[in-house]
Formats: C-alpha cells, structure tokens, sequence
C-alpha cells in the first residue's frame, strides 16, 4: 500500500532523475515515475553516462553501443511518459563523485529547478541474487547527487562559477532514494508495472531474454496481499524532505 500522502501533491511537479546509465530508470523505479507521468507531473531524465561499455560482445565499440543505448533510453522514456532525457557524458564505468561532477550535478539541478530528485542510494552494495555486488556507478551516481543537493545546490556559495553562468541557487523539495537500504517509503505501483515492463523492453541491446525477463519482473515485488489472479506490486524508497 501507498505509503500515506506519500506523492499526494497539490500541483504538477517537476520531477529531475539523476541516475548513471540508460535503463537505471526504468529498473530501479520505472512504475512510480510511470505513475507520476500519469497523473500530469514533468518528467525529465538526466543520465550521467551513456553506459557504452555495457555489453559483453568483442565486436561491438563503446561509440556504438553509446548511440544505441541513448536511442533505447529515448524510446523507453516516452513509454514512461518522460519529457526528455539528457546525458551528461561521463565515461561509464569510471564514474566517481569527484568535485567537477559534483559542480556539474549542481549545474543540472540549478538549471533544471526540480521539485523532486530522484536518484539511487550510494550506500546500496550488496545488490542482488543475480548481481551480487552493486555497480560502482550507481553509488557514485547517487553519492554525488545527495552532496549536490546538500549543500550546494541551495547555497550561493558553492561554485560561485555557475552563479557567474547565471545559475540561481535551488534546493528540490523532496528526493527520493531508490533501492534504499532502509527504504521509508512504499509505493503501490500495480497500476503501471506493466508499463515500467515495457519501458525495460526498450532496452534491448541490454536484454538477452526478453520473455524470461518480463516472468520474472511479473513473479517480484508483489506485496503480501498479491495473489495470481490480482497481483500487486510496490516500489521502495527513502525520501528525504526539506523545510521550505
């Protein structure tokens, strides 16, 4: 169940998804941000690599591959319902939450003005049965996205650079954390896991399996009072609020 007023705004919001590759996306919360798309809010991913070295196959490059994924992000995001998706063009797989990325995370958000963030959590290791460890991207994705929320963001002494660029200190209302350690927020999301299923789909350069893979997505994130005839399914996060 619906975590109470957890997403109950009062107006549209602008919704900014930082997050490190094509497809994160639509894997790590795909149905909520399908929900929020639904009911009118703006969407608009901002991806800080191209994820060119994700594929296994000697003859494909990592330009290549980058033009592929961007492609297939694109085409995912509309099955969202996203606004847009901009890439910051950092080298996949090298990501750390350096200084520099640090400023330019803090430029997206200035220039962005997001109501919500929504990132992944840096403290997240151990991921899964399948993927035992995390990818160190997606730590360093959401550790430099909460250090340019907090201080940065909101202070104009912080990376006096971009106030020279005309960038105005903006601090988001809300981020939201996705595969949280220690989640603080449950989203029902049966209405659109289907979507979050086909916008994953969209990734096909990333998917070997497309049928086995939509079974298991179909088989998780049920909550206790799913059943095979009405499944139901939930999405998890920490959100963090600030006093405006």
């Amino acid at each position: 169940m619906t975590s109470p007023k957890a997403d109950n705004w009062e107006s549209p919001q602008k919704v900014l998804v930082i997050l490190a590759h094509p497809d994160d996306a639509e894997f790590f919360c795909g149905a909520t941000l399908a929900r929020w798309a639904k009911a009118g809010h703006e969407i608009t991913y901002y991806l800080l690599t191209c994820g060119e070295k994700g594929s296994s196959d000697p003859n494909t490059s990592g330009d290549d591959l980058c033009h592929v994924r961007q492609k297939e992000q694109k085409d995912a995001a509309k099955i969202i319902g996203a606004k847009d998706v901009h890439f910051l063009g950092r080298p996949d797989g090298y990501l750390v939450p350096d200084m520099d990325t640090r400023c330019a995370v803090t430029r997206i958000i200035r220039q962005f003005t997001p109501d919500i963030i929504i990132t992944c959590d840096p403290t997240h290791l151990y991921h899964s049965v399948s993927y035992p460890l995390n990818h160190p991207d997606h730590r360093a994705a959401g550790q430099v996205v909460l250090d340019a929320v907090f201080p940065a963001a909101g202070s104009h002494l912080f990376f006096p650079e971009l106030l020279a660029e005309g960038f105005e200190p903006h601090m988001p209302r809300e981020v939201w954390v996705s595969l949280a350690t220690h989640p603080n927020t449950t989203i029902d999301v049966t209405d659109t896991w289907e979507t979050k299923l086909q916008a994953i789909l969209a990734h096909k350069s990333q998917i070997s399996d497309p049928e086995g893979l939509a079974k298991r997505w179909r088989a998780r994130e049920k909550t206790k009072n799913s059943s095979d005839k009405n499944p139901r399914y939930e999405e998890h996060f920490r959100v963090l609020r600030w006093k405006q």
